[in-house]
């Protein structure tokens, strides 16, 4: 028989294994932890670690990032419930709601350099203007601009019809190796609130008129509107060398075919009221979009309101 001695010694290996097995256990949950945390980050190791010095979500889709800087001027985008290519508004459809995107700030020593000089002519907001109570459409478009701003409580969310577009104009971007990203689309008015008194207090209101919409005026309240970059390009997105970028130039000389239009284009600020921005789209149709690509001009101009 086993002796008073052994079974005690015994009973201390038996902790000892357990507290083993314990330890296993945790650095297994751990690692399991750290895989996912990842995963839901794109496995991109910077935006994981950024996620949590921001105390943010992971920035998965729809990740918004804004800077005065680089980019010219904050996207705006309208987009109305869904705008068919006949010219008329189709019957209201179910429109997902699209949480509002966190931002990531970009330096704003460039926005001073790359900024060209504002257009003495250039299209500005009316003063005094009371928010409608219905949304502008002219020839069966949703228009939304700084002479015609949104309802308050106009909140349609993300235009099913103008995701399906992109989805299909995603997938032909592919063929031709450029992995296209929807990182910004429907905003809410309060949410343009924030994201637009942000940059007023950033760089004053005279420059942030130029390149974030005041809260009612943005197109992204319309859900037609989408920022465009490219995957594993995030320097880029929202920024003025998104324009340089091969995803760029496949998105100007194809996006029309999808029904999208480059909203603010080069040299349109006096028509747009907005400076350039390469990565801003806009939903407006096929027929539209390939009228308004041929003829070179923005929507204001094709809809006859400049």
């Amino acid at each position: 028989m086993r002796s008073k001695k052994e079974k005690l010694a015994d009973r201390k290996r038996k902790r000892k294994y357990k507290w083993i097995d314990g330890i296993v256990v945790l650095i297994f949950i751990l690692l399991a932890g750290i895989i996912i945390w990842l995963g839901t980050n794109g496995w991109s190791m910077s935006k994981a670690i950024n996620s949590l010095q921001n105390g943010q979500e992971p920035l998965v889709e729809f990740q918004e990032i804004e800077s005065a800087s680089e980019r010219g001027r904050e996207d705006e985008v309208d987009d109305p419930e869904g705008v068919s290519e006949e010219g008329e508004k189709p019957e209201e459809i179910p429109l997902r709601k699209i949480e509002d995107a966190p931002i990531i700030e970009k330096s704003q020593e460039k926005a001073e350099e790359a900024a060209p000089e504002k257009p003495s002519s250039a299209i500005d907001y009316i003063k005094g203007q009371q928010l409608p109570k219905e949304p502008k459409y002219v020839d069966g478009v949703l228009l939304a601009n700084k002479q015609y701003p949104l309802p308050r409580d106009y909140a349609p969310g993300e235009s099913e019809e103008a995701r399906e577009a992109y989805n299909e104009m995603e997938a032909a971007a592919v063929t031709s190796g450029i992995n296209l990203h929807a990182f910004s689309t429907y905003r809410s008015y309060e949410y343009q609130v924030t994201l637009y008194n942000r940059y007023v207090e950033r760089d004053g209101q005279e420059a942030a008129d130029r390149y974030s919409a005041r809260p009612g005026y943005s197109e992204h309240q319309t859900g037609l509107a989408f920022d465009i970059g490219e995957v594993n390009h995030e320097r880029h997105w929202a920024s003025n060398s998104f324009g340089d970028t091969e995803a760029a130039k496949w998105l100007a000389a194809n996006a029309h075919k999808y029904g999208f239009i480059l909203r603010y284009p080069e040299g349109k600020e006096e028509v747009t009221g907005y400076m350039h921005e390469s990565w801003h789209y806009r939903y407006v149709g096929k027929k539209r979009a390939a009228q308004i690509f041929k003829h070179n001009i923005t929507l204001e101009e094709y809809l006859g309101v400049q």
